[in-house]
């Protein structure tokens, strides 16, 4: 997967919630020395398993993130000359594979339509929700 903002939030979610449960068996393990250790674990634990479920709730958002927009150009040629035609494309990995899908035009979409064209396509390729719903296939 590409970097993404949310692969990075994915990440450091990731690793707070390892940190946390280290410490929270360490108190636990304490708990028999120190009671209010016990509460104190219960309580990193808690914080871990949110931290951890918060990650997970990015996967699909990072997932969706992960795509490549670019611009294909196609020459053709005529008795009259040749003429060079612009299309938007978007490309991202379906297992070990690369899936390209044409968006349209550059003459009739910008970038952020083209972007926006490309995520609404990635969610229904791969069952993702977008916004409010949920698409199937």
């Amino acid at each position: 997967m590409h970097t993404t903002d949310a692969s990075n939030r994915m990440k450091a979610l990731r690793r707070e919630a390892l940190e946390l449960s280290k410490k929270a068996r360490i108190a636990s393990k304490a708990a028999h020395v120190v009671p209010e250790a016990r509460i104190e674990a219960r309580r990193l634990q808690g914080e871990a398993d949110s931290a951890l479920a918060e990650a997970l709730s990015l996967k699909d958002a990072a997932r969706l993130a992960d795509l490549h927009l670019w611009r294909m150009e196609k020459v053709k040629s005529s008795r009259k000359g040749s003429r060079k035609y612009e299309y938007w494309m978007a490309s991202w990995r379906e297992g070990s594979k690369v899936r390209n899908v044409h968006l349209g035009s550059c003459k009739k979409l910008d970038y952020q339509a083209a972007l926006q064209k490309a995520r609404k396509a990635k969610a229904e390729a791969l069952g993702l929700a977008l916004g409010d719903q949920r698409v199937e296939n």
